[in-house]
């Protein structure tokens, strides 16, 4: 594919030769393990070893940086965004090929009114009284960065994606830059407003204050509220030209590596310098946290594609995989299923008692034993619930 041809032109023999890339799943997976419940685990073995050294070192990147700053579980979000990205490369070209532009945007937009109807859902549907009910969250956002991201991708070419990111980026850095704004009752009236990247204020918060209905997590303001939303949209984009690069019949798969790990390193150094400036803040999404946070995307995406894809050692990834080959259900069913309780039948009760301290790591293990059954066990069934 020439760099300024449209991404969906000429991809029916693509189509009909399409690979499923395992390593795409095994870092879904991988990326799935974290949130439902494996960093549970990381925190009861802090617990049990008295909350100290080493292990509270490791259990502190199992939390998100207060506000300035990066962690490991700051990543975790947004390497979702990024995969779903990369899997909307994969899924729109077959559907393109084969069935034409009209059949993909009818896919796109049904697909995006079930994610976000999930992501109500999610987080207590309808039985919830108005203005308890919460119109973004995470599965909302993943929901709009499909569809602007999907749009983007039917209809412009890679240079004008690569213009879209940059305009996303630059445009969100000089909003927060020079648009004074604060929530009012955060910060003494008396004092003029100015441009600011502190809680209350930013110009993200003061649009979820002003604009935003319905119930927000932080108060007065939502972690995926309005304006934050865009540069998440950037985050997708960066999984698009990721898979872009993967589907390339004609770059040898090695060079694929070493493009995604370069492409990693320039992020990760671009975007730590500009957070000396434009603060690396996941609870906005900052442009520097989109490029850090993209950075080890590509990082992670070129290291799972070298050893699963590439040297084909997968054993190891089989939880990975049961989990990321049906990450909604899984997430949904971390959300439904009281797996505490569960786990509770087997090791609770008097087993915890008899192995004090660690009666909570062992619990928290057969919670992630739990999650892993049951995800292996709607693989092995070939059970893959998809919208």
């Amino acid at each position: 594919m020439q760099e300024n041809a449209s991404p969906v032109e000429g991809l029916a023999a693509a189509a009909e030769s399409a690979t499923r890339y395992v390593s795409v799943d095994a870092l879904r997976g991988f990326d799935m393990f974290w949130i439902v419940g494996a960093e549970g685990f990381v925190g009861a073995l802090n617990e049990a070893s008295g909350g100290k050294g080493f292990l509270q070192a490791v259990a502190t990147q199992f939390d998100h940086a207060e506000w300035i700053g990066f962690r490991f579980y700051d990543l975790i979000f947004p390497l979702f965004v990024f995969l779903v990205g990369v899997a909307t490369v994969f899924s729109l070209d077959k559907i393109i090929a084969k069935h034409g532009m009209k059949a993909a945007h009818i896919r796109i937009f049904k697909r995006f009114v079930l994610l976000y109807l999930l992501g109500i859902f999610y987080y207590g549907g309808m039985a919830r009284v108005w203005p308890e009910i919460r119109l973004v969250g995470v599965l909302q956002r993943l929901a709009l960065c499909y569809l602007f991201t999907s749009l983007l991708y039917c209809h412009l070419r890679v240079r004008g994606l690569v213009a879209v990111f940059v305009v996303i980026l630059v445009g969100y850095w000089a909003a927060l830059t020079f648009v004074a704004a604060r929530v009012p009752g955060h910060f003494d009236p008396n004092t003029p407003a100015v441009a600011s990247y502190e809680q209350g204020r930013n110009l993200t918060h003061y649009i979820d204050y002003h604009f935003l209905p319905g119930r927000r997590w932080d108060g007065d303001w939502d972690p995926e509220g309005i304006l934050s939303t865009l540069p998440a949209v950037a985050s997708c984009l960066l999984g698009v030209f990721a898979g872009l690069l993967i589907t390339k019949k004609e770059v040898p798969d090695q060079r694929k590596v070493a493009y995604l790990a370069a492409a990693g390193l320039l992020m990760l150094g671009l975007g730590y310098l500009w957070g000396l400036q434009f603060p690396i803040i996941k609870k906005i999404w900052t442009s520097s946290y989109v490029l850090v946070a993209g950075g080890y995307s590509c990082l992670l995406l070129a290291l799972f594609y070298q050893v699963v894809d590439i040297w084909k050692f997968r054993v190891w990834t089989r939880p990975f995989i049961w989990i990321g080959s049906n990450a909604l259900a899984i997430y949904m069913a971390d959300n439904l299923i009281d797996f505490d309780k569960i786990a509770s039948r087997f090791v609770g009760g008097n087993i915890e008692i008899a192995i004090d301290p660690y009666g909570p790591l062992l619990l928290a293990a057969m919670y992630v034993v739990l999650i892993c059954l049951f995800a292996r066990y709607l693989y092995n069934k070939k059970i893959f619930i998809r919208i």
